[in-house]
């Protein structure tokens, strides 16, 4: 569906990317959506940092993202759960308040993309992405196919420093700008 070329002159650059599952039911064991991230973004060359569950808490969800944010090894960060509508769907009000900047466009790329998929189910998912320090943060749905779609829609290309015409890893160096 989106245009994705790559520069297969430039260097595959890999990135350092954790993994946080949103969930009061899932385990690491059982967290699907999560362990499929682990293999898309290891099978395109990339590293998972870590991979995590932790409950539909703000108080958690804000703490082990923070953990990450604050560690230079950690070049990006996904979650998956929480961006629902029921009562215990928090992770957009965990993280938004700690971007400073959203990516506004993830949010719309990946409705995008996703409704080649589910249609206007979409519409039921609240994604959202932003920058917290120098940290790309990127968080979806907790479905295997959302993840999917996140990965292989948006995400790798963006997190491919060969994508053209330009893409977030030619950023990094410049996120500390001031």
């Amino acid at each position: 569906m989106f245009k994705s070329e790559l520069d297969l002159a430039r260097p595959f650059t890999p990135l350092s990317i954790a993994v946080l599952a949103v969930s009061d039911t899932r385990t690491l064991e059982t967290d699907t959506g999560g362990a499929l991230l682990k293999s898309l973004l290891e099978g395109d060359g990339h590293t998972c940092f870590e991979r995590a569950v932790v409950r539909d808490d703000i108080h958690q969800i804000r703490a082990r993202v923070m953990e990450w944010v604050v560690n230079p090894a950690v070049d990006a960060i996904i979650t998956t759960g929480g961006t629902g509508f029921t009562g215990r769907d928090v992770t957009p009000e965990a993280l938004e308040p700690l971007f400073q900047k959203r990516i506004d466009g993830f949010s719309v790329l990946f409705h995008q993309y996703s409704a080649t998929t589910v249609g206007t189910s979409t519409l039921q998912s609240r994604a959202t992405g932003g920058l917290i320090g120098e940290t790309f943060v990127f968080c979806l749905p907790g479905s295997r196919g959302a993840c999917r779609d996140g990965w292989e829609g948006i995400l790798r290309a963006q997190l491919d420093n060969r994508h053209k015409p330009c893409n977030f890893v030619e950023l990094m160096p410049r996120l500390a700008e001031r």
